[in-house]
């Protein structure tokens, strides 16, 4: 890629670039920040160290056994507490809607609130009045929550309808252009574009491991069953069914969600997604990058395999490299269109805190000439 194209790239992360060191603390956060060898080399050391005792095999496999109930118990202690717009998607990911003009889009606010964040030690949380995205009141929500059985039975419906109805009348059939986002949550993805993509054509699926999460998702006071359909879907269970046949998607999203599968089912699961989207379809990721504060913080004994961790709450971590995702997203017949790190300085003014943030963002396309 030409140098001229990747400067765009990256300087779509953000404009605020510290140039000047002693006006650390005049802002929240920085972009693009470049790490010095020996900030490199003492995170690589904190990652060994943090990383010379690993749990023992029997506990590994409980936490893969019970991944569905630890996050499930996630959802049912925070709820809607950590739900917040993602304004900055249409700014990174404007293919989520095409027709939104870019003084629409305005600049990237570049403010990340995620499952992720809300269960890694406070990191994220928005303590430090970094993160300004609105939060959703509960009365505007209207979050209820619904039994598991009533999803299941939802679900179970559905699927009759299909085996009925034939392959060619599933939810969404007649939209023009498809979505899919995987592990939704409660739905910090889902209903900012539903709200900003108005294109009568529109089909939103959204999926996630946790019954609890889709729970939220359904009985949100935002979730309109004619432009969206969300379902509980285990990605690594191949025998696991999609509402939709392959090759029907125009995007699938990925945000910090790759990184909480076992690594050695992530290719099985890329390939799976792959399959799914029409020719010039696209996958977008955002994710862990290697090093990150996150990864950085863990200590002795939470470390499952390389570079993959347990949290308190029970659920899992990867921190991924460029090359690691190409090599995914590329065995499963994708071209990249972009892969980019984003190295973040975000700042606690009142504590004269620095933290360092390490993040990937993908864009990986299906060959071919897209359909309509």
């Amino acid at each position: 890629m030409a140098a001229p194209s990747t400067e765009r790239e990256r300087r779509r992360f953000g404009q605020r670039l510290l140039t000047d060191p002693a006006r650390l603390f005049q802002h929240n956060a920085w972009d693009n920040v470049e790490w010095s060898e020996e900030q490199e080399s003492s995170a690589r050391s904190k990652v060994e160290e943090n990383s010379s005792q690993l749990l023992p095999q029997d506990k590994q496999e409980e936490y893969e056994v019970n991944a569905k109930r630890y996050w499930d118990d996630f959802y049912k202690i925070h709820e809607n507490g950590f739900f917040k717009d993602r304004h900055w998607l249409f700014t990174e990911f404007p293919e989520l809607a095409p027709n939104r003009t870019s003084s629409q889009n305005g600049d990237s606010l570049h403010e990340f609130s995620t499952k992720e964040e809300s269960n890694s030690d406070g990191l994220g949380r928005c303590e430090n009045g970094h993160c300004s995205l609105e939060t959703r009141t509960e009365g505007q929500f209207n979050l209820l929550q619904s039994t598991a059985e009533g999803c299941t039975e939802h679900w179970a419906a559905q699927e009759h309808r299909e085996l009925t109805q034939g392959a060619g009348d599933y939810p969404g059939s007649a939209a023009s252009y498809r979505v899919l986002e995987v592990g939704c949550g409660a739905g910090n993805t889902v209903f900012p574009i539903l709200q900003t993509n108005n294109d009568p054509g529109l089909f939103v699926y959204c999926c996630d491991f946790s019954t609890t999460a889709v729970d939220l998702v359904q009985n949100n006071a935002e979730y309109d069953s004619s432009r969206c359909f969300a379902f509980v879907h285990d990605l690594c269970n191949d025998q696991s069914p999609f509402p939709m046949p392959e090759e029907s998607l125009d995007i699938v999203i990925l945000i910090f969600v790759l990184s909480a599968i076992l690594p050695e089912k992530m290719q099985s699961v890329v390939s799976r997604l792959s399959r799914l989207l029409k020719p010039g379809g696209m996958i977008l990721l955002r994710d862990y990058g290697r090093y990150d504060l996150a990864q950085l913080r863990f200590k002795k004994g939470q470390c499952l395999s390389e570079n993959f961790y347990v949290r308190g709450d029970g659920t899992r971590v990867y921190f991924f490299t460029q090359d690691e995702l190409n090599h995914l997203f590329s065995t499963a017949g994708l071209e990249k269109i972009q892969n980019v790190v984003d190295r973040r300085l975000q700042v606690n003014r009142g504590k004269q805190m620095t933290m360092y943030r390490v993040w990937i963002q993908c864009k990986y396309r299906k060959p071919g000439t897209p359909r309509a």
